[in-house]
C-alpha cells in the first residue's frame, strides 16, 4: 500500500517573496566580495607601492664597551639597541652613535 499524497497548490506570494530575496541576498554577497577585494588592493598596494616608505638604515660600525658580545640587534626611528650576551642592553642614538642609556636585564 503506497499513499501518495496530492500536490500541494504553491501559493504565487511565497515564491515571489523568496524569489526577491533569493535576488537580494544574491545582491548582497556579490557587493560584499568586490568591497573585500578592493580594500585587499588599496592595502597591498599601499604596502608594497611607491608610497612604501625607506627601509631604516643600519649604522656602519657600533662601538660596544669592553668585553661586550652582541647577541641581538634592533632598530628604532632614532636609536637602535644593543643585546648583550652579559644581560645588557644598550641603546644608542642613530644620529651620533653616543650610548642613550644602558638597561640591565635580570
Amino acid at each position: 500500500m503506497t499513499q501518495d499524497p496530492a500536490p500541494q497548490p504553491v501559493d504565487a506570494g511565497t515564491v515571489k517573496y523568496l524569489r526577491i530575496l533569493v535576488t537580494v541576498l544574491t545582491v548582497t554577497m556579490v557587493l560584499g566580495f568586490i568591497i573585500i577585494v578592493v580594500l585587499f588592493v588599496i592595502r597591498f598596494s599601499d604596502a608594497f607601492g611607491s608610497g612604501a616608505p625607506d627601509p631604516l638604515s643600519l649604522p656602519a660600525a657600533i662601538a660596544l664597551p669592553e668585553g661586550a658580545v652582541p647577541a641581538a640587534f634592533t632598530r628604532g626611528p632614532d636609536w637602535y639597541a644593543v643585546v648583550t650576551g652579559d644581560g645588557r642592553i644598550l641603546i644608542y642614538d642613530a644620529e651620533t652613535g653616543a650610548l642613550r642609556q644602558e638597561i640591565a636585564v635580570e
